[in-house]
């Protein structure tokens, strides 16, 4: 009896633990570890952010609410630039030289436009190229040994010639950006406003906007977006609306009848708010049309406004028009290509940059926001 109730004091009385052995200089500085349950160390989330070194780093300490100042404040006006005919005036200063270029180097000596021809090919043909070559060589004689057949290709070969020498010019000094453009980008800089050029939707391509858009400089080009194809992919809209955020792993049938179900569905609500408004429409737009609006949708993201809120400074009707269907105030740079166009969707009509045409103060001090 005397020794089983010795042993059972024994188990009452606390174990002293020995004393820590003196920590070393390395191990002084390193924070003890936090004790865990089991639960924690189990936890898939856990294991998924713990430290390599096996040491936890304390907690951050949870927050209700965030306080209103660590939310940036959207600007309050967002800036959407085209190329052609905005920043440069392609139409006077580079294509009609490029199809110069185009038909010496096709050994047609006996084309050559001046101003004047191609201002009147213009208007005829409404600014379609392939329209103004038929006109052109209906009017002086169709080289004599190309058979009728192949003028289309005759037609193609051209305009090729003519985009290889138009990339050439939008590379050098011969394609001079507009007198006061630099100033304009400048003053929405200084003022808080966001710049974003679009060179998605250039009639004559992204290669040679952006080539037009590296003039303004590269301190210029370090504040300001440029949205080209990939941009306006990789956008919210390009991913949900245009598709391009679909993973390749699923079923490419599915998709494709998923387009087909929510295209019908745009159809049916379309016609609905047509016939309340006593409206035809037709919702089929043409796809040079799908990739103006895409490309406005993407600029408005990238600067962080609503379409409503910004504003585009368009050189072409395909702009204006896109900016009307969305929503999106436009003000209308004229070049020589658009000089006796009607733009009657803008909020201006200007005829260049700084002094009594289109300047910062003047956009910032009209309520064109909806």
């Amino acid at each position: 009896m005397a020794a089983a109730a010795t042993a059972a004091a024994a188990r009452r009385v606390p174990l002293r633990a020995s004393p820590p052995a003196p920590a070393s200089p390395e191990t002084a500085k390193a924070p003890a570890s936090i004790p865990t349950s089991s639960a924690d160390s189990a936890s898939p989330l856990r294991a998924a952010v713990a430290p390599s070194s096996g040491r936890r780093l304390p907690a951050p300490p949870l927050r209700c609410s965030s306080s209103s100042s660590e939310i940036p404040t959207p600007p309050s006006i967002g800036l959407l630039v085209e190329v052609e005919g905005v920043l440069a005036d392609i139409y006077r200063f580079g294509n009609r030289q490029a199809f110069n270029v185009a038909f010496q180097s096709l050994g047609l000596d006996c084309a050559n436009w001046t101003e004047p021809i191609y201002a009147d090919l213009v208007r005829k043909a409404r600014g379609d190229e392939e329209r103004m070559l038929v006109l052109f060589f209906d009017r002086i004689g169709w080289p004599t040994s190309l058979p009728t057949s192949e003028k289309g290709s005759f037609i193609k070969s051209v305009l090729r010639e003519k985009l290889k020498a138009l990339e050439e010019f939008s590379a050098c000094d011969s394609l001079p950006l507009r007198p006061g453009v630099e100033q304009f980008i400048d003053d929405a800089l200084s003022e808080g406003v966001p710049v974003v050029i679009l060179a998605a939707y250039g009639r004559n391509g992204e290669k040679i906007s952006r080539s037009i858009a590296k003039k303004l400089g590269p301190e210029r080009m370090s504040k300001i977006m440029i949205v080209g194809k990939d941009e306006v992919e990789g956008s919210f809209y390009g991913q949900l609306v245009l598709g391009k955020g679909v993973t390749s792993s699923l079923d490419e049938q599915l998709i494709r009848e998923a387009q087909k179900a929510a295209s019908a569905e745009k159809q049916r609500i379309a016609e609905e708010v047509a016939s309340i408004l006593k409206l035809s429409v037709d919702i089929t737009a043409s796809e040079s049309s799908e990739k103006v609006i895409a490309a406005l949708r993407a600029g408005s993201e990238y600067v962080g406004c609503d379409v409503q809120n910004c504003i585009l400074v368009a050189g072409s009707q395909s702009g204006v028009l896109a900016a009307e269907r969305i929503g999106m105030p436009c003000v209308v740079v004229r070049s020589r290509f658009t000089a006796r166009a009607e733009f009657p969707s803008a909020k201006a009509v200007m005829d260049g940059f700084g002094g009594t045409d289109l300047t910062i103060s003047k956009l910032l001090s009209k309520k064109w926001s909806q």
